[in-house]
Order: C-alpha cells, then sequence, then structure tokens
C-alpha cells in the first residue's frame, strides 16, 4: 500500500472535503502560477492540510532534499503546499 493510500484511508473525511473544495475553486480560477506563491492575496489552505501535503512530498523521490524543490514542477514545495489551488504534478495531492 503506498503512502498516499494509507494517508487517504486515515484521513478520508477531511481529503473529501477539500477536494470537493478544491474542485470548486478550479472551475473558477485557472491553475497556480509560479508568482502565486508570493501574493499575499492568494487563498491558503489550513496549516493542517498544507502539512499533510508537504509531508507527502518530504517522502517522494522526486523533492530535491536540499532545496525542497520538486524535480517536476521546480516549485518550492513548503510554499505551493500552502496554495488553496495548487495540485502535484504526479497527482499525489
Amino acid at each position: 500500500m503506498s503512502k498516499f493510500t494509507e494517508w487517504e484511508s486515515r484521513n478520508k473525511e477531511q481529503f473529501d472535503e477539500q477536494k470537493k473544495v478544491e474542485i470548486e475553486n478550479l472551475k473558477r480560477k485557472p491553475a497556480v502560477r509560479p508568482w502565486d506563491l508570493l501574493n499575499p492575496n492568494e487563498t491558503r489552505v489550513v496549516e493542517d492540510v498544507a502539512n499533510l501535503r508537504y509531508n507527502i512530498c518530504k517522502e517522494c523521490p522526486m523533492l530535491i532534499q536540499v532545496t525542497k524543490q520538486c524535480r517536476k514542477c521546480g516549485c518550492f514545495m513548503a510554499a505551493k503546499t500552502k496554495l488553496l489551488n495548487a495540485t502535484c504534478p504526479l497527482n499525489k495531492w
């Protein structure tokens, strides 16, 4: 069983609710752009959700440990995981 599947089963209700919110927001807004990471007006997720996302990233082989950047998208994941409309390029969250 993958780490994401374990996390999803333990946090299914919170996961489902967050996904509903994310889907609704994606319908209204374009995908996250790199400069959104610096925009203080950009909607952020609650700290628990950001931490759950970042913990998934920390276990991913695509995370560059020194810089905490994703090899796939190049984003700094500590910041990206906090954005409401952000998604993992590998669909892990």
